[in-house]
């Protein structure tokens, strides 16, 4: 994965100690470099301590911006003192990247005027004119902080991540292999207000899927690689040699589709035409997907699939949807979370088990190879997902963790207890607002990330069930 890159930018005016930029640029571009990220920074010569001020030098700022378009992830607003507004909107205001402010804190003993920043002030000044502006910019607690701490470590950490969700969801491509699955209404979204979004769908008919699959001979290109591939992911020992080979075609015509499409997302039509017809279940294909970094989801929940793409990019970790599926005994914030087997290998506690989907086996036995079954580990965890209505792509995150309570070996699929405070009162929020029986998941409290890139940046409406 290459390595996320920040312009730096430094503020002045005239009448502070100019001097302490000198010194903030080498902390900001240590700070910047030790924590693994690389930067991009103006010349020192290039105006009065390489820093900007006035709005000529805001100008010249922006130009130099321009010239390294495409080259960096966000913008590190760095106030070593308190500075000139002018100079910073002229700057930033088509950066066009999510933009972090940062401000230096006094040090008691060095108040007096050769040091004193006030950077703690005119912070305010800057984002207050930037919010005159409209232009998006992220503040991140503390209020002050140095960049050689490691609360800014964090807040680095935490700014990468919003640039991850930022720029990876304002425009992909998201492919809808199938029609919506014809019993679940739930899963109905609007392509119109996703494009408004940067969104772009676009559609595949699964009857081409199932005709590419029974046309492909198990030594067409990329078959036998697929074979190797999804016998190394998970345990096939079970399957009969035929549904493996049917499996793997289906792998490669879904690659295919994301390679011809440039497709970022995935959502699938997995049954029933797909048992019928192919005698076989997609999830544990769906699970590799994630593993890859490729957002996938069944039941065309694009919805899911949406939340899932963002969820990954601010984990860097897979993400899977779930069905809130059924209570765990008698405690109000524990739930079970299931699916068939779409699980990503790598939120689980072990191997898993390809099997054949017990709901399908029990009316048409032979026909539902591929649920990929196991547990999953226990680790604090994301939940989302959204919707789209009235040209709105609403949206909520909260957060909890999958425990490591036990789930009787007789319940199939993969399945996990979560912990979530006040889940019942949550739970009664979804339903009112309007969301479906499932939600996305990922490893690690991301809720504050999310919301930030969801509602600062991307203009999503957020619905708060915290």
């Amino acid at each position: 994965m290459k390595k996320m890159v920040f312009a730096l930018c430094f503020g002045n005016r005239g009448f502070m100690p100019g001097e302490l930029i000198l010194g903030a640029r080498d902390e900001m571009v240590k700070a910047v470099t030790d924590a693994g990220y690389d930067y991009l920074i103006m010349d020192a010569d290039a105006t009065r301590f390489g820093a900007v001020e006035t709005r000529d030098e805001g100008l010249l700022y922006a130009k130099w911006l321009k010239q390294h378009e495409g080259q960096y992830d966000g913008v590190i607003f760095c106030m070593p003192i308190f500075v000139d507004e002018n100079g910073a909107i002229n700057a930033l205001q088509d950066a066009g990247v999510p933009i972090l402010m940062q401000a230096y804190p006094d040090e008691i003993g060095k108040m007096d005027f050769k040091y004193r920043r006030d950077a703690y002030c005119g912070k305010f000044s800057v984002t207050d004119v930037f919010s005159q502006y409209k232009v998006p910019f992220t503040v991140l607690k503390p209020h002050v902080v140095h960049p050689l701490t490691p609360a800014f470590r964090q807040n680095l950490d935490d700014f990468a991540a919003i640039c991850r969700v930022v720029n990876g969801m304002k425009r992909f491509n998201l492919g809808c292999i199938g029609a919506r699955t014809t019993a679940f209404k739930t899963v109905r979204f609007d392509e119109i207000t996703l494009q408004k979004y940067g969104i772009n769908v676009e559609s595949f008919d699964l009857s081409e899927l199932i005709c590419k699959v029974k046309e492909m001979d198990d030594h067409a290109p990329g078959v036998q690689e697929k074979l190797a591939m999804l016998r190394n992911y998970t345990d096939f020992s079970g399957v009969p040699e035929v549904n493996v080979h049917t499996i793997a075609k289906v792998g490669v015509v879904i690659d295919e589709y994301i390679r011809d499409y440039h497709l970022d997302a995935i959502a699938l039509r997995c049954w029933n035409e797909m048992e019928t017809y192919l005698r076989v279940c997609p999830c544990a294909l769906l699970g590799e997907l994630n593993d890859r970094g490729i957002a996938a989801s069944c039941e065309i929940d694009v919805c899911s699939a949406i939340t899932m793409r963002a969820m990954q990019l601010a984990s860097q970790a897979p993400a899977t949807v779930l069905d809130w599926n059924n209570n765990y005994g008698d405690d109000e914030d524990k739930v079970v979370l299931f699916h068939c087997g779409p699980v990503a290998q790598s939120l689980m506690k072990e191997k898993g088990k390809v099997t054949e989907h017990k709901m399908f086996a029990k009316n048409d036995p032979g026909s539902g190879w591929g649920t990929n079954e196991g547990r999953l580990a226990a680790f604090p965890m994301t939940y989302s997902n959204c919707k789209t209505e009235e040209g709105l792509l609403t949206v909520y995150v909260s957060e909890g963790r999958i425990t490591d309570d036990p789930i009787e070996d007789g319940y199939f699929g993969c399945a996990g207890v979560a912990q979530i405070d006040h889940l019942q009162d949550k739970l009664i929020r979804l339903a009112r607002g309007g969301f479906k029986h499932h939600t996305s998941i990922a490893k690690g409290h991301l809720k504050a990330i999310l919301e930030e890139a969801f509602t600062t940046y991307l203009g999503y409406d957020l619905v708060q069930i915290d």
